[in-house]
């Protein structure tokens, strides 16, 4: 059996489908073919770069890295890659399976020869939030979309929340639909040493017992929301001297002008509410630093408007560090007991809940031991492992 994958965002790790396309692709080279009984097994990984350093293959992988004239990454290379040179590249190859590893216009015809196409979908968002598709080129790339994934023969949804979506929006027969959860890199299940905490502290000049808010500075994320109620519960609580020593609000991610107005401006949110020495904005942080900042925070606070999974909750949980975040789309899914949730868009009941995790020693134990039990629940071999026993099946069909 001969398996294609759009390995394209691997070279992207900075991004969720780039850690979940490294971390799925790592997995996958490591289990031995034996153990699904599928004799010649062989992959072909199609990528516009090559893949990262740490991904060694195994001899039954082949590679092929290819673009259009177009090299500039934008939409327009987007659309002709994924829409026409990828798949007439996998038909060339003649690949029985192929894995779309995110939502894309990739459509085969499915006529005799053709390749049984299994997505992976992440999310709606530029379904259930328009205002992200603002352009034509971006409502061009989203209707082509939307088309193949009706096309597509098998479906794989990450959380439950997002088969339902599909079923929801573009009426897909849930029989098509198979629900693969997750995982994180494995950088955030190690314990975090003292030194690399210490490193951390001092590049960023931080003091452990932060509040911490990452995941990017996306309208989505709320975090202008999590700022007017960090405002408020200081403003209500300055008397309290249980609030001495109150902790800064500490935000990472990255402003990119060029995508306004869907990105929050977080400093001018800061400087407008006279925040600024309160509230810390560290930009970009690099994977490497993470698992850190997690652990030296008293909290995690993730009030996300909508998430198809949600990667940082998980982080945070597998660093052991209290969680708080929205009780909509994935996230208590994902989340179950093992953290503490609030209406995202109420500033006040945030700010509550918040103050509430602060001062309550025994709450921060049972969250942080709860969120690490309920972590341990992902595996990144259980996908992997999903993921072939569906192309095992799909091909004993076809033949």
């Amino acid at each position: 059996m001969k398996i294609g994958i759009n390995a394209s965002f691997a070279r992207k790790s900075n991004t969720g489908i780039g850690q979940v396309a490294v971390n799925f692709l790592k997995k996958l080279t490591e289990i031995p073919n034996s153990k699904f009984q599928i004799p010649n097994l062989e992959f072909i990984l199609y990528l516009e770069e090559d893949l990262p350093k740490e991904i060694k293959l195994p001899i039954n992988f082949q590679k092929r890295i290819f673009l259009p004239f177009w090299k500039r990454d934008d939409l327009i290379r987007k659309i002709w890659w994924e829409k026409f040179m990828l798949p007439a590249k996998v038909c060339q190859d003649k690949c029985d399976i192929f894995f779309s590893l995110y939502q894309s216009p990739t459509i085969f015809s499915q006529k005799k020869g053709d390749p049984f196409h299994i997505m992976l979908v992440h999310d709606l968002i530029w379904e259930i939030f328009p205002e992200y598709a603002n352009n034509f080129r971006k409502k061009l790339y989203w209707n082509s979309v939307k088309k193949s994934v009706k096309k597509a023969e098998k479906i794989i949804a990450i959380s439950r929340h997002t088969e339902k979506d599909l079923i929801k929006y573009f009426s897909l027969d849930p029989s098509l639909i198979t629900v693969a959860y997750l995982d994180v890199d494995e950088i955030y299940k190690k314990e975090v040493s003292g030194e690399a905490s210490g490193k951390m502290l001092r590049k960023y000049r931080l003091k452990p017992g932060y509040i911490y808010a990452g995941g990017g500075l996306d309208k989505r994320k709320n975090i202008e929301k999590l700022i007017l109620a960090y405002k408020h519960l200081r403003e209500k609580n300055r008397r309290d001297p249980q609030m001495e020593n109150f902790p800064p609000l500490v935000i990472s991610g990255k402003l990119m002008p060029e995508l306004a107005p869907l990105v929050t401006d977080a400093e001018k949110i800061i400087q407008t509410e006279n925040l600024t020495g309160q509230v810390k904005l560290l930009d970009f942080v690099e994977q490497k630093y993470l698992p850190a900042l997690y652990r030296n925070a008293s909290v995690f606070v993730y009030p996300s408007l909508y998430e198809g999974f949600g990667l940082p909750v998980l982080e945070a949980m597998n660093q052991g560090t209290p969680v708080i975040t929205a009780k909509n789309s994935s996230l208590p899914e994902i989340g179950r007991d093992g953290v503490l949730y609030c209406h995202s868009e109420d500033e006040k009941e945030l700010g509550r809940v918040i103050k509430n995790v602060l001062l309550n020693d025994d709450l921060r134990h049972s969250l942080s031991r709860r969120g690490k039990e309920r972590a341990a629940y992902f595996s990144w071999e259980k996908f992997a492992e999903k993921f072939l026993n569906i192309a095992k099946e799909a091909a004993e069909k076809r033949n």
